[in-house]
């Protein structure tokens, strides 16, 4: 299997699946019925054996507790990290109310976090049965997570991988944006790996600041970047209210950032 192959397959099941769109019995008003969650995809191939993982094990990053990719799957060679975007209608949607997620976007959270875990499980079992070992660490028994890291975090794999770098609102700027969802796979199938186009963690993000204007809750600043718990506490608030879905995203829309890189 080669990368053109792998996206292939990505692509035909983010066209084909039911799961990419939402059910007449998921549906929070009748007119969702049918929308579609995702768009075209971004993929990045990291080589397994990067030791910029080995950075991650840094307190000041994630910490001693991230789990390596040898230590995911032994003879680990590739790291397929990929990004979802939100389609428009899903985008759109959330720039309209200043502080309430829009029902689109209240999908896109839940229901699209259940497709990235459909789609994983999907691609899992075609590398397996090309022949070759595959891991989901999201989805595997080992994983842990707490409030504000875990042993496996997507963004970080995403950076690792060239898929993006960071914003200040601390989600990964993809070519098509940071709008969207993460997922990634660790494999023994040996892929080309992907050029990345950036050295600095934040170098994809201008600092504009447009995002810190957006938090409803102020959880974004210039000088101190996101705070996480007034992050967490406000998607808690969104829990209670929209149960059993939550979710925010006024940090990704109406931004430079929104669907590209943002140009300086």
């Amino acid at each position: 299997m080669i990368k053109e192959e792998f996206l292939k397959i990505v692509q035909e099941y983010i066209i084909n699946s039911n799961y990419n769109y939402i059910s007449k019995e998921d549906a929070i008003t009748e007119e969702l019925v049918g929308m579609k969650i995702f768009d075209e995809p971004v993929l990045a191939y990291g080589d397994a054996n990067d030791v910029t993982f080995n950075l991650l094990k840094n307190p000041d990053v994630i910490g001693e507790h991230f789990m390596l990719p040898n230590e995911w799957l032994m003879g680990a060679e590739t790291v397929i990290s990929f990004f979802l975007p939100f389609t428009d209608e899903v985008i759109k949607s959330n720039r309209k109310d200043k502080h309430r997620p829009s029902n689109e976007w209240l999908h896109g959270r839940i229901e699209g976090q259940s497709f990235i875990k459909e789609l994983s499980r999907y691609l899992n079992s075609k590398l397996i049965d090309e022949g070759y070992e595959s891991i989901v660490p999201a989805l595997d028994s080992r994983f842990k997570s707490t409030e504000f890291s875990s042993n496996w975090s997507e963004r970080h794999v995403g950076f690792v991988c060239g898929l993006g770098t960071f914003g200040l609102s601390k989600g990964i700027i993809t070519q098509k944006g940071m709008a969207g969802r993460m997922g990634s796979i660790i494999t023994s199938l040996k892929l080309e790996n992907s050029v990345k186009n950036y050295n600095d963690i934040y170098e994809y993000c201008t600092m504009c600041g447009a995002c810190a204007k957006k938090c409803p809750v102020g959880a974004i600043t210039l000088e101190n970047g996101k705070d996480h718990k007034k992050c967490s506490d406000f998607l808690e608030e969104t829990k209670a209210k929209f149960m059993p879905r939550y979710g925010c995203g006024k940090c990704q829309v109406t931004v430079p950032c929104e669907k590209s890189i943002p140009k300086r």
